[in-house]
């Protein structure tokens, strides 16, 4: 779900185009890089569902945990915004407002989700969680453990509580 390594011309299914005709499709590198993140914006959202649906917050929540560690399972690396958020400040401006647009769809997931469920600070809670969710990731993959991922969240389905 979350492979860095799909970022390329040499990889570009995921953008619905052919290698030969990706400088056709995509004027600039930033172009590109702006539909890579729209298009794994798309993926991630699709992989964990409604927030509004009538799955228990919990079943919502541990879908979310265990989309990214599925992808650190398979050796994906990190979320590929999470990865662009490092750099923000040296990205073309319309990467940057892809990557922004993925935190805040992602941010506004959870929030709906916990505000369907009834928690209290919704959007404070939301923040908590991402940041939880990218903070393990990253720690999991720079000490080469997946133990880490999963003690860093033992507490993620407790946390909007």
């Amino acid at each position: 779900m979350h492979n860095t390594k799909e970022i390329g011309p040499e990889q570009p299914p995921h953008v619905g185009i052919k290698s030969a005709s990706i400088y056709y499709h995509f004027a600039t590198k930033a172009e590109l890089g702006a539909a890579i993140v729209a298009c794994y914006e798309t993926r991630v959202l699709a992989a964990i569902g409604s927030s509004e649906d009538e799955r228990e917050l919990t079943v919502k929540l541990d879908g979310i945990r265990s989309a990214f560690r599925a992808g650190l399972a398979r050796g994906d690396g990190m979320c590929l915004c999470g990865v662009l958020a490092t750099e923000i400040h040296s990205l073309p401006p319309l990467v940057v407002a892809a990557t922004r647009h993925y935190f805040a769809a992602c941010n506004e997931w959870l929030c709906q989700a916990l505000v369907h469920a009834g928690v209290g600070e919704p959007s404070r809670t939301a923040f908590r969680l991402t940041a939880l969710l990218q903070g393990a990731m990253m720690q999991a993959i720079a000490l080469d453990d997946l133990a880490i991922y999963d003690a860093a969240l033992e507490g993620f389905l407790q946390e909007a509580a």
